[in-house]
C-alpha cells in the first residue's frame, strides 16, 4: 500500500490544529476566575471586626461560595452588612467587587458568642429584690438566648422583679423593675442652680419616679413643682 503524500497528511492534520489553536486562544482569553475561599476568608474576617467588644468567647464560621457562581476574580472584594443583618448568631454578610467586573453575593455566616449568664437560683416572685443569692452563673451561646440576658451580678441584684421567674431562668432586663429614685410621700430636696448659685429645700413627692424620670413635688408653702428624679432623694429643678 503506498505511504500517503505530504499534501494529504496535511490536509487531514489541519482541522485538528486549528481547532487546538482555537481552545488555545478560548483558554487564553478566559478571565480568572474568583477563588471561592478567599471570600470566605474576607467574610469571616469582616465579622471578626464587627463583633470586636461582644463579651465571652466569639466564634465565626462562614459558608462557601457556591462553585458555580464562577465571578471574575476581583482584587479587592468589599464585605458589608445588609440592612437588617447583624454580627449576631445565623446572618448573612454581602460581597462586592467593583472592578475589573462589577458583582455582589451573599454569604450565609454564624457568629457564636459563648459567655457566662445569669440565672435565678430558686423560683422568685414578682417584686422580689434581688441579692446574690438568688442568682446563679450558667454558660452558653448568648446567640440563642432571648435578648437582653444579663452577664453581670451588678447589673440585677438591688432591682425588683417585675414578674416571677422559676428556678434556673435566664435573667433578662426587661424582667427587672426600675428602682424608685424617690417615692410618692417621700421627703425630697428640692435642687435648682445656675452660675454660681445653688438653692435647695425640702418637699413632699406626689409621685414615684425612677432616676431620670419626672417627678412632682409640693413645698411647704403648698407650691407643686415638677423636675427630674435623681438618686438620693434629690428633684434637680430647672426653671
Amino acid at each position: 500500500m503506498p505511504l500517503p503524500s505530504k499534501a494529504l497528511l496535511f490536509s487531514a492534520l489541519l482541522p485538528l490544529a486549528i481547532a487546538a489553536a482555537a481552545q488555545t486562544a478560548v483558554h487564553t482569553a478566559t478571565p480568572p476566575r474568583q477563588d471561592p475561599q478567599a471570600i470566605r476568608k474576607v467574610v469571616e474576617h469582616f465579622l471578626r471586626v464587627q463583633s470586636t467588644g461582644l463579651p465571652g468567647q466569639v466564634s465565626i464560621s462562614a459558608s462557601a461560595l457556591d462553585e458555580r457562581a464562577n465571578l471574575a476574580a476581583c482584587a479587592a472584594p468589599e464585605a458589608f452588612m445588609p440592612p437588617g443583618s447583624r454580627a449576631w448568631g445565623r446572618t448573612t454578610v454581602g460581597v462586592r467587587c467593583a472592578v475589573p467586573v462589577a458583582w455582589t453575593v451573599y454569604i450565609q455566616a454564624t457568629v457564636k458568642v459563648v459567655a457566662e449568664y445569669l440565672t435565678t437560683a430558686a423560683p422568685v416572685a414578682q417584686g422580689q429584690i434581688i441579692g446574690p443569692q438568688h442568682l446563679l452563673k450558667a454558660r452558653g451561646d448568648l446567640t440563642q438566648l432571648p435578648p437582653g440576658i444579663l452577664t453581670d451580678a451588678s447589673q440585677a441584684v438591688g432591682h425588683a422583679l417585675a414578674m416571677s421567674l422559676p428556678a434556673g431562668a435566664p435573667l433578662r432586663n426587661d424582667a427587672l423593675r426600675a428602682q424608685a429614685a424617690v417615692k410618692q410621700g417621700q421627703t425630697v430636696r428640692l435642687s435648682t442652680g445656675g452660675s454660681g448659685f445653688r438653692i435647695s429645700a425640702e418637699a413632699k413627692a406626689l409621685n414615684n419616679a425612677a432616676e431620670g424620670q419626672v417627678v412632682q413635688a409640693r413645698t411647704p408653702g403648698g407650691e407643686v413643682v415638677s423636675g427630674v428624679a435623681k438618686s438620693g432623694g434629690i428633684v434637680e429643678v430647672t426653671y
